[in-house]
C-alpha cells in the first residue's frame, strides 16, 4: 500500500504528544480552582469602595475591571467542569491519564517564581520600564534556554531585545493612551 493511500488508523493523531488534551478529572480540578479563584476575585470587588460617597459615578468604582474579569473566569471554569464531565470526569471507571508531562512541573514553579518576584518585588522598587523588561527577558530566557546550546545567544538576544520593547511599549500606552502614572 502506498503512502497516499494510508489508512486512517495509520496516521499519526495531531492530539498525540504535547497536544494531547489532559485527563478529563484533570480539568475537573482545574475547574474547581479556577472557579474558586473567580468566585473570590468577585467577592473581594464587590467589597471594594464605590466612590459614590464621594459624589462620583459608580461606573468609577475600583473593582469594576478585577469583578468583571472574576465573571468571566467563573464562566470559562463552570464551561471546563461542563466538558470535564460529558469526558467522563466522574467515571469511576474510567481510566485517567498523567496530569502533567515531565517537566511540566518545572515549568509551572518557573512560571510562579517568576510572576511572584515580578508582582511582589520588582514592581514598586524598580521603574516599571525595567521591571516589565527584566520580567520579560527572563520568562523568554528561562522558556528558551532548554531548547539546546546551539542559536542560544540569538536568543538570549531576542529575549533581551523583546523585554526592552516590552517595558518602552507598555509604559508608554500606560502613561500616554491610558493616562495611569505607573510606579
Amino acid at each position: 500500500m502506498s503512502q497516499a493511500q494510508e489508512t486512517p488508523e495509520a496516521a499519526e493523531s495531531p492530539f498525540s504528544g504535547d497536544r494531547a488534551p489532559l485527563p478529563p478529572r484533570v480539568d475537573l480540578y482545574t475547574a474547581a480552582v479556577l472557579l474558586a479563584f473567580g468566585l473570590a476575585v468577585i467577592s473581594l470587588a464587590w467589597s471594594m469602595p464605590t466612590f459614590a460617597e464621594q459624589s462620583h459615578s459608580g461606573l468609577t468604582a475600583p473593582g469594576i475591571v478585577p469583578g468583571f474579569h472574576g465573571l468571566v473566569i467563573t464562566f470559562l471554569a463552570g464551561l471546563l467542569a461542563l466538558r470535564a464531565v460529558r469526558r467522563g470526569a466522574l467515571n469511576p471507571s474510567a481510566t485517567q491519564g498523567r496530569a502533567l508531562a515531565p517537566g511540566d512541573a518545572r515549568q509551572l514553579g518557573t512560571a510562579a517564581f517568576l510572576g511572584v518576584l515580578y508582582a511582589g518585588f520588582m514592581i514598586g522598587t524598580l521603574p516599571f520600564w525595567l521591571a516589565a523588561a527584566l520580567f520579560v527577558f527572563a520568562f523568554t530566557a528561562a522558556f528558551e534556554w532548554d531548547a539546546g546550546p546551539q542559536g542560544r545567544t540569538r536568543r538570549l538576544v531576542e529575549a533581551a531585545l523583546l523585554g526592552i520593547g516590552t517595558g518602552i511599549a507598555v509604559t508608554l500606552v500606560f502613561e500616554r493612551v491610558f493616562l495611569v502614572r505607573l510606579p
